[in-house]
């Protein structure tokens, strides 16, 4: 039997839902504010590590840059009705080992066949990837529960 549906603003810690649901190799949207304050978002994949969700850029696109100049962040992660919307400032890590590590974890998280992760890892690798990592101060969920 599932647990009753919870939806709106949640405390800072991500609830046992919402851990289960963002395990899961789904994908999420980040909101960034350009220059100008209109805002952008960009399709990313993601890694839940404790209480951060990370997530991965090549330095030089338009989303990270601006996420680099003002670091407040929405991102939402959602598989039809469901979804968790969590807002913050990231931490910033423009390590390129750290980076191409990272980025190397995710593509193994998002691609079942190895072949194919490996030649995304080929091209990641000539490529200087910067790392955001979320520790939400806020945290919206619409989850059924499990």
């Amino acid at each position: 039997m599932n647990a009753p549906e919870r939806t709106g603003p949640v405390s800072p810690a991500l609830s046992d839902a919402a851990r289960y649901f963002l395990e899961a190799p789904r994908f999420a949207v980040v909101a960034v504010l350009n220059p100008d304050g209109s805002p952008l978002q960009a399709v990313v994949w993601y890694a839940l590590e404790g209480d951060v969700i990370a997530f991965n850029s090549r330095i030089g696109r338009l989303w990270p840059t601006n996420l680099q100049r003002d670091r407040r962040l929405s991102l939402t992660v959602a598989d039809g009705y469901e979804y968790i919307e969590m807002r913050g400032e990231v931490e910033v890590d423009q390590d390129p080992v750290r980076g191409l590590e990272f980025v190397t974890r995710l593509t193994r998280r998002y691609h079942q066949d190895q072949a194919a992760a490996d030649a995304q890892i080929a091209v990641f690798a000539r490529e200087h990837r910067v790392t955001f990592k979320l520790r939400p101060t806020r945290i919206f969920e619409r989850l059924s529960g499990h």
